[in-house]
């Protein structure tokens, strides 16, 4: 199978478990996405989802968040890996988008990235899930399974994104890679998977008896 007949077998299959990509992560607006999707680096969505109720409450809009405070802040996600970072940040882009985008979440990935605690993947996020913009944000769920299912060499996940955006039709981007988040975690899991024994997997590689070596991120 051609690595194009994968990529529109696994669209096919992905569209049929996944008919519908709500977003994993509990938000009422834009600033709240940003917020929770800084959150959830090298944390589980269930476990953000757990504190931002109460951070939200206390800081629903940035000019609230700044007078909630950084202490304040860490207090409530001190359940959160790299809680103190995570804090700081939240403080310091709160602060920057009241001073340079008049309180607005930027549209851009130039001013996304600029903000405090934001790389490429949590810019990739809001701009597809908050503006609909086109991007395929890449999780380590997305890095690991397109590699075992032959979609990319890429030894990280600037080169994986990169693979991926050249395999499926732009119009796909944002509901497929929730569709594949959402797979990776309930069949093709880092554990319970090694590239020979979930459905996708042996639909798309019947004959593999090896495990596949996955190169982390």
């Amino acid at each position: 199978m051609l690595k194009s007949e994968r990529a529109s077998r696994i669209l096919t299959r992905l569209d049929e478990l996944y008919p519908e990509t709500p977003i994993p992560l509990d938000h009422r607006d834009d600033f709240t996405l940003l917020v929770a999707v800084l959150l959830s680096a090298q944390c589980t969505d269930k476990k953000v989802n757990e504190v931002t109720p109460a951070l939200f409450d206390a800081g629903r809009t940035p000019e609230a968040m700044v007078r909630f405070g950084e202490e304040s802040i860490l207090e409530l996600i001190r359940s959160l890996g790299l809680s103190k970072q995570k804090a700081k940040a939240i403080a310091g882009l709160s602060r920057i988008l009241i001073d340079q985008h008049d309180g607005d979440v930027p549209r851009t990935f130039e001013e996304l990235e600029a903000l405090p605690g934001v790389g490429h993947k949590t810019a990739s996020v809001v701009m597809a899930q908050a503006f609909g913009f086109p991007a395929f944000p890449v999780d380590t769920h997305i890095h690991r399974l397109a590699q075992r299912w032959g979609l990319t060499s890429g030894k990280n996940v600037v080169e994986t994104e990169r693979d991926l955006k050249r395999l499926f039709p732009e119009a796909s981007w944002n509901r497929l890679h929730l569709q594949i988040i959402f797979y990776g975690r309930e069949h093709c899991t880092a554990r319970g998977c090694d590239g020979t024994h979930c459905g996708m997997c042996r639909e798309l590689y019947p004959h593999r008896r090896k495990p596949v070596e996955w190169k982390k991120p």
